[in-house]
């Protein structure tokens, strides 16, 4: 599934094409999302500009004066930029066109993403309990530290709860809590504000490097410009077990939490 990374991808793709441009209208080839995809939705935003394509965690909001669509890419998910009028593909479930040509595709093979509309988007029931985002000022050290106490769940799981922090995925908790050298199953409540300041650190670093890469490569995700991202390429732990660690040359372990694949260093992670 994308993450965050290759959400906000998404979005810079999207966002010089598709921002002050009328829509001209919207197809609904197949409505048949995760959620139905609102019938009254072309109604709503057909003769509208498309005032910004924001994001929310891992939501993309195409904002529009009077609400927003909130678009998911769920599992396949993905959204292109046709500018030749090429022909629809078999998975294109949803065309934005735009008054100057521009057409915005979403194709989902597996149809586990969603189109909605929303007039508060941030009030929304998928939005409203999240928690912040991981590269806003509002998370840091201090915050993590404070919302951990008396937590006895795993520091990754604790990452992974989209109501304590946005964002932080499978692949980049691994990676976030090696480079701070945490164990992954320690307990949340166990892991002292000097080390939160840390993993705070790491975590801003590596969501920000696969930002600037294009996102992880996953067999599913690919691009607005459909180029597949490259952070993969940079990964020190995660898809690694089994080979030697980059920093001690130790082997890493690879467990499983909550259906999760986990790598860690025995050694460096304590």
């Amino acid at each position: 599934m994308p993450e965050l990374p290759e959400v906000e991808t998404t979005r810079r793709g999207i966002a010089p094409h598709c921002e002050g441009k009328i829509v001209a209208a919207l197809t609904v080839r197949d409505a048949r999302l995760r959620w139905p995809v609102p019938a009254d939705l072309p109604q709503r935003i057909e003769g509208q500009v498309l005032l910004e394509a924001d994001r929310r965690a891992k939501y993309l909001l195409l904002r529009f004066t009077a609400g927003a669509v909130i678009v998911h890419l769920g599992m396949s998910g993905s959204l292109r930029v046709i500018t030749d009028q090429s022909a629809p593909l078999k998975h294109d479930h949803i065309e934005l066109s735009f008054t100057d040509g521009t057409l915005l595709r979403f194709n989902d093979p597996r149809r586990f993403g969603c189109w909605l509309w929303s007039e508060q988007p941030e009030q929304h029931p998928l939005l409203a309990a999240l928690g912040p985002e991981p590269l806003s000022a509002e998370f840091n050290g201090p915050y993590l530290w404070r919302k951990s106490r008396g937590r006895q769940t795993p520091v990754k799981s604790f990452l992974m709860d989209n109501h304590n922090v946005v964002g932080v995925g499978n692949i980049y908790a691994n990676e976030a809590l090696f480079k701070a050298g945490i164990h992954p199953t320690r307990a949340a409540g166990r892991i002292s504000a000097a080390r939160y300041n840390q993993l705070c650190i790491h975590i801003r670093e590596t969501l920000s490097a696969a930002i600037l890469l294009g996102g992880t490569t996953l067999r599913d995700f690919v691009n607005s410009d459909g180029k597949p991202g490259y952070f993969a390429q940079s990964l020190l732990v995660y898809g690694r077990g089994g080979l030697p660690c980059t920093s001690c040359t130790r082997v890493l372990r690879e467990i499983r939490m909550n259906q999760r694949t986990t790598v860690y260093c025995p050694v460096c992670q304590r």
